[in-house]
């Protein structure tokens, strides 16, 4: 489809004679919306930032386009703002930053602030963070391992009670800062502030995170100055991604929208991973790319009157003052297309007042600059990389470099020194007042450390999103009966859905490191268990179920929880083999079967699983037993009698052509119902083989007619359990002539 601007109907031949006309050129627009929308994509991708802003103006008139559909165009500013102020002095620092934050102690500090965990969050993936970092949205994805961030897990009971239990005063800290939090969550900023108040005058070691959470609070109270002033003290202000998006939502509501772009596009340089100011940035390009305040029909008519996308860009800001309009424009031309010389200065003004008038809207003071130069002032903060003249250079520098010259603070340049006296104290007194965290030996019990299920020392321990830890073989064992934590009864349907069983890596760290000995211990019983498990001849795991075959297919749909228990541990151990038998009122089951083994496994969102399984070796049972709720057997492998004598064995030849032959007459002569059903279920029938006695179990064709033939289970029974290749072959001769004889068959 052509992306060249559609010309306008004429009046008279847009009559209502033609229904669907309305209906057409809807559909039409669409498709024009959305190809526009590709091509500035793709100019995106190649970093054609001044040419991609033309093409999402364009498109802006064809139809809404949201915040996140900009999420390219963000990622391509982003680039280009990291690659300007990027360079190996500031590289070294960040390393050097992130080298400091780590230290000795990272083993309780949140991968994502590296502060004291305080409350922490398992995750997913295993890892752990502290909760004010997930429930302010500091992170979508994991900083070790980039899986995905859900946020809506609670606090991990077991790590809680240890650091209770190890930092009693560290914790009483982090609880008072999450009341700090909690009250700004419920809207009492006044206590917000006089509670943060006090933790930034007591204690040197919270200020940080304390002025961040009062700046939160002043915010909410227009009280901007103040908020700034707290952000600017901080002593991770000039690294922190938090403390530059909390200034950047200052600049924003006080609407300083230029100023608050590159301070969000500064926290994304330092932190890519920060959601919330990436939505920011989507949401100011979204407001600065719209046609503010004008209706959309009238903007798609003025943009075809065009032959590019720049010359339609261009149309919509002097649209008014250079061209005839007719009825229909000047009657939905909006004020502000229209505005004289006179009205662009007096917005100018106005948007300058805003930072005097704390009690006007970030919206209506986005709305002022967005009319008086939004596509203009746009294309400076984002496409200058793409021009070659000094001037535009040096404007970009002064739009987006963060090296060259500060972002902008309310206040006197007098007070500046000042302020820098005392984020280099707080610093210092931050430094000083860190202390580092050691697990005191006498209060390591390995009591603490005891699976509620089990009643041993965790192996593998998961954390579930309710907050409660078990070994991993405990919790599956125990999801296998009911989708339910077992300690308080919460849903854990979801959890059982995704199958993300994955250790709690800090759990696992510390028993390894203060319980040594008795984890290896642990793991040397685990070990043992599985090698018994791996026995393929001793307490093998017995499926009582039905007939099963070598050699051919045996589809199983397992929902009984003793049988996913079995299933597990035969994947867990790498045999992936069972046995199948069927029922034996007297015994539990019968004295034959046939090992199975499983190809692939489907797992269901209630814990049940759909099992393609194949068909192996015959066994005898010896002895039979029990293992948590399923059977077992010790067996003994079963192989055919080989002949040796060629007499013999060429009557055995010509015996298995002859039932070869009259099987394939038979399955050829079934009723087509019939026949598509034994091709659905078990498939076509083998191929006569050269060497029939290949294999221990001889023919691969005997064991598909006697899954096929519709005979009774023990009569099939009896046929699987016998070591002679000539007797089976008779066996199934006789089946085969007899349904041969029935009328109709």
């Amino acid at each position: 489809m052509s992306l060249q601007p559609r010309v306008e109907d004429a009046p008279e031949e847009r009559t209502a004679f033609f229904i669907g006309a309305d209906s057409d050129t809807a559909l039409e627009e669409q498709e024009h919306h959305q190809l526009i929308l590709q091509k500035a994509n793709a100019l995106v991708s190649e970093n054609c930032l001044k040419e991609a802003i033309d093409w999402f103006t364009a498109a802006m008139q064809y139809g809404p386009v949201l915040p996140e559909q900009l999420s390219t165009f963000v990622d391509c500013i982003l680039r280009n703002f990291k690659r300007k102020e990027g360079g190996p002095d500031t590289l070294s620092a960040r390393s050097q930053d992130a080298g400091d934050s780590g230290g000795g102690d990272e083993m309780f500090d949140c991968p994502n602030c590296h502060r004291f965990v305080g409350e922490p969050v398992t995750i997913a993936c295993g890892h752990s963070y502290c909760k004010r970092c997930l429930q302010r949205r500091l992170l979508s994805k994991c900083k070790l391992c980039k899986e995905t961030v859900n946020g809506e897990e609670k606090a991990n009971v077991m790590l809680c009670g240890l650091l209770d239990k190890w930092f009693p005063e560290e914790r009483r800290k982090s609880k008072t800062l999450y009341e700090v939090d909690e009250l700004c969550r419920k809207k009492r900023y006044e206590e917000a502030i006089s509670l943060a108040t006090d933790v930034i005058q007591c204690d040197p070691e919270m200020t940080a995170v304390a002025r961040l959470s009062r700046a939160e609070a002043y915010t909410a109270l227009k009280m901007y100055r103040r908020a700034l002033e707290d952000i600017e003290l901080s002593p991770t202000s000039s690294c922190s991604a938090e403390a530059l998006f909390r200034k950047a939502m200052v600049l924003h509501e006080m609407g300083q929208v230029d100023e608050s772009l590159q301070v969000f596009l500064h926290c994304l340089s330092e932190d890519e991973d920060f959601p919330c100011a990436k939505r920011q940035v989507e949401k100011i390009l979204c407001d600065l790319l719209s046609p503010t305040g004008e209706n959309v029909k009238v903007g798609l008519r003025e943009t075809t009157q065009n032959t590019s996308p720049r010359l339609r860009n261009k149309t919509l800001v002097a649209d008014a003052q250079e061209q005839p309009q007719s009825p229909v424009q000047r009657q939905h031309q909006p004020p502000a297309r229209a505005a004289s010389a006179h009205q662009h200065q007096d917005s100018q003004e106005r948007r300058g007042e805003s930072l005097e008038r704390p009690d006007l809207s970030r919206a209506h003071s986005l709305r002022m600059y967005g009319l008086s130069c939004g596509e203009e002032g746009l294309k400076r903060v984002c496409s200058a990389p793409q021009l070659g003249h000094e001037d535009k250079g040096s404007l970009l520098k002064r739009k987006l470099s963060v090296s060259d010259t500060e972002h902008c603070v309310v206040g006197s340049g007098g007070s500046k020194s000042k302020k820098q006296d005392l984020v280099k104290g707080s610093k210092q007194k931050a430094a000083k007042a860190k202390t580092c965290r050691s697990v005191p030996e006498d209060q390591v019990d390995p009591n603490d450390w005891e699976c509620s299920l089990c009643m041993r020392l965790f192996y593998e321990p998961v954390t579930t999103p309710c907050g409660h830890t078990f070994c991993k073989n405990c919790l599956e064992r125990c999801l296998d009966h009911t989708p339910q934590c077992p300690l308080c009864k919460e849903s854990l349907k979801e959890y059982l859905a995704c199958r993300k069983y994955v250790v709690t890596t800090v759990l696992e760290k510390l028993i390894k490191q203060y319980l040594s000995k008795e984890y290896e211990e642990r793991t040397k019983t685990y070990l043992e268990e599985t090698r018994e498990l791996s026995d393929l001849t001793k307490n093998v795991p017995i499926f009582v179920c039905t007939m099963a075959y070598p050699t051919v297919p045996c589809p199983l749909h397992v929902f009984e929880p003793r049988y996913r228990l079995m299933l597990r541990r035969c994947m867990d151990t790498g045999t992936r083999k069972f046995g199948m038998c069927i029922n034996d009122p007297q015994k539990g089951f019968v004295d034959h079967g046939c090992m199975l083994t499983i190809r692939s496994v489907h797992f269901l969102p209630d814990g049940r699983s759909v099992v393609d399984t194949i068909g192996g070796k015959r066994f005898r049972v010896l002895t039979r037993g029990m293992m948590d709720g399923y059977s077992t057997a010790n067996i003994e492998n079963l192989g055919d009698t080989r002949v040796e004598d060629s007499e013999e064995l060429e009557k055995l030849q010509e015996l298995h052509d002859a039932v070869y032959e009259q099987a394939r007459d038979w399955f050829q002569n079934l009723k087509v119902h019939f026949y598509d059903q034994i091709l659905q279920h078990f498939g076509p029938m083998p191929e006569r083989e050269a060497d029939i006695q290949a294999t221990p179990n001889g023919p691969a064709c005997c064991w598909w007619l006697l899954a096929v033939l519709p005979i009774d289970p023990r009569y099939q029974l009896s046929v699987l359990s016998m070591t002679s290749l000539k007797e089976r072959l008779v066996k199934i001769q006789h089946i085969l002539t007899y349904l041969q004889s029935i009328p109709n068959n």
